[in-house]
């Protein structure tokens, strides 16, 4: 008999009883059903140690219930019950962010290239003026330019009219 059809026909004799198991752990009928699961795909790859048990259903029974004391233990660290959520205000303007952003990148598509490169390499992929020389394949006086004169470019571009 192959391990896997083994696995199936107990999968399909015993999944009701592990069920009503899990459910009366968890108290959940969905909760219930992942524990199932989670149980079940934990055993799949030893399934020749289970069926060889005395009693397999009692094996995946006790495999089942210490999934559920893990997770509980485990969901204990990081779940913090409190009476009152406290409200948290997000202080910034995510429309004028947006806007921001957009004005930025349109700004940069009107930027020579070496300009525009010297400016992601800098600012947005957070580069050194050592390393974005190296990436550009020029001295370093001649990324401070670029940047300094993308910076005077981008200024005058969004400044208002």
């Amino acid at each position: 008999m192959r391990p896997d059809v083994g696995f199936a026909g107990f999968v399909r004799e015993h999944t009701p009883a592990l069920l009503r198991t899990a459910y009366l752990l968890t108290g959940n009928a969905q909760t219930a059903e992942e524990l199932v699961q989670d149980t079940l795909v934990r055993l799949y790859p030893k399934w020749d140690r289970v069926a060889q048990a005395d009693v397999p259903l009692a094996y995946v029974r006790r495999s089942l219930t210490n999934g559920y004391i893990n997770y509980q233990r485990r969901a204990a660290r990081r779940e913090y019950p409190h009476d009152d959520v406290p409200e948290r205000v997000d202080p910034r303007d995510v429309m004028t962010q947006l806007a921001d952003r957009d004005q930025i990148w349109a700004g940069l598509r009107f930027l020579p290239e070496r300009q525009r490169a010297a400016l992601v390499l800098r600012f947005f992929e957070d580069m050194t003026d050592e390393e974005s020389a190296a990436a550009l394949g020029c001295r370093v006086g001649t990324v401070r330019s670029l940047i300094s004169r993308g910076l005077a470019a981008l200024r005058e571009q969004m400044a208002p009219t």
